[in-house]
């Protein structure tokens, strides 16, 4: 999957979509197999950066678990029985939260004017290297041969955690009532049958295109291996992440006196942190392309981006071997 982050709105439809489909009962409420995080901000769970996980050259690489309340946020109840008694009275949680989904939603970073933030989905990579396959020690996670897609085997999943430890991207799950680990199954159901992920389908935004890697007809070849304008996030955890994003562009800065200036309004360092050294070279192909297509010049590139056909954003069928 790649996610055009110029084109995410942060609407959350995404998110509703999978919410509703996945993970509304059964002890999954806190689980967001795919969710939209502002950042700069701590994400969800929270500070999951800083959480470890993935590798260390070959071996793996520490990491915690999140704690349910502090960092998921467990849904709460809220005291409605307020709104009837006399008097004007807020509508608020009957417990104290100290976390929860988007609970720095549109903070951000700077300071007035050259305030910023912006959009990231985030779900499981389904990586070509899973730090969570390698950690279970009941080989219950395994890779699907025939698209790639990870998934966790309920029969022999015993719930040890090792996997939400191992996952540097704190994209698996424990259900308490189940006791088991559960994660983003990429909707291989709907990817059985031909259609795209819920999360992908429903997307206002037109963001997200699906293919296979090795299609060289489909977006991600073209995006990810040709234009090079599409890339992982924190590489530097070695599990070799399948979705990919288009880093943001900004506005400039303001200066003193009210006039733009050369610097982009999101640091470049930070994007770097994010998404690896080649933000700057894709950057400026997209820069180079915007300009083409606002020159009424044609542009594969942008084209391919701004998705005129919604049908054509997704290509599920395998790629034919070529003899």
């Amino acid at each position: 999957m790649v996610i055009d982050l110029n084109k995410c709105i942060g609407c959350q439809t995404c998110t509703l979509a999978c919410k509703s489909q996945w993970t509304d009962r059964g002890g999954r409420e806190f689980m967001y197999w795919n969710h939209v995080e502002t950042r700069p901000g701590k994400g969800y769970p929270k500070d999951w950066e800083q959480a470890g996980g993935g590798w260390e050259g070959d071996e793996l690489r520490p990491g915690r678990l999140p704690r349910l309340r502090e960092d998921y946020g467990y849904p709460v109840e809220f005291g409605y029985e307020a709104l009837f008694e006399e008097g004007e009275k807020p509508l608020r949680p009957a417990d104290e939260m100290a976390w929860g989904p988007n609970w720095d939603e549109d903070q951000g970073a700077g300071e007035f004017p050259n305030a910023y933030f912006f959009y990231l989905p985030r779900l499981c990579n389904h990586c070509s290297n899973p730090a969570c396959e390698a950690a279970c020690p009941r080989q219950a996670i395994y890779k699907r041969e025939e698209d790639g897609i990870v998934l966790i085997d309920q029969e022999r999943c015993r719930g040890y955690r090792y996997c939400v430890a191992a996952c540097p991207y704190k994209k698996i799950y424990f259900n308490p009532l189940a006791g088991k680990s559960e994660k983003c199954i990429f909707c291989y159901p709907r990817v059985e049958k031909g259609l795209a992920q819920a999360c992908a389908y429903q997307c206002v935004g037109r963001a997200r295109h699906v293919a296979y890697l090795d299609d060289k007809e489909g977006a991600l070849h073209r995006l990810v291996n040709e234009w090079k304008v599409a890339l992982p996030l924190h590489a530097e955890y070695g599990t070799q992440p399948n979705v990919y994003y288009v880093p943001p562009l900004s506005p400039p800065q303001i200066g003193p006196d009210g006039r733009p200036l050369e610097e982009p309004r999101v640091p470049d360092d930070y994007l770097v942190e994010l998404f690896g050294p080649g933000v700057g070279a894709a950057l400026e192909t997209l820069r180079e392309e915007m300009a083409k297509k606002n020159r009424g010049e044609p542009s594969e590139l942008m084209d391919l981006l701004i998705a005129y056909r919604h049908g054509d954003m997704f290509r599920l069928d395998r790629p034919r071997e070529v003899v």
